[in-house]
């Protein structure tokens, strides 16, 4: 088991909380017709954040996987609205600072999908 959060283009994803868990469970249905391992396929703004994100937490598989069993190696799924990562737990606190302090820089969406009553962030408009 994991510690999992997710990222994703805000203008993709229904605002109400019930569309959202709809939308995120489709999402996570995995049926895009690409690999789920290269940001390529994403939107720029995902792009930048991942670019980003994996100087602290990189990937496990992919274009920029790392050979280490240290615990920041992280399953990045990277989707072309959505990045979801599964996190090690003995990272969980790390991991949700950094990836919302990265969500809210880089202006994309911020679920944080391990919780129960999970936090959605959508950025602010300017």
């Amino acid at each position: 088991m994991s510690y999992d959060l997710m990222v994703f283009d805000p203008d993709a994803a229904p605002k109400d909380r019930e569309s959202f868990v709809a939308w995120y469970d489709k999402q996570t249905e995995w049926s895009e017709d690409h690999s789920y391992n290269d940001p390529v396929v994403s939107t720029p703004s995902l792009q930048a954040w991942f670019r980003e994100m994996i100087q602290f937490f990189p990937p496990m598989s992919g274009p920029h996987a790392v050979d280490s069993d240290a615990s920041e190696v992280t399953d990045h799924s990277v989707g072309k609205t959505v990045i979801y990562s599964a996190f090690a737990w003995s990272v969980a606190e790390q991991a949700y600072n950094k990836m919302r302090e990265l969500a809210i820089k880089h202006r994309v969406g911020f679920f944080d999908v391990s919780s129960d009553d999970g936090e959605i962030i959508f950025p602010l408009t300017p």
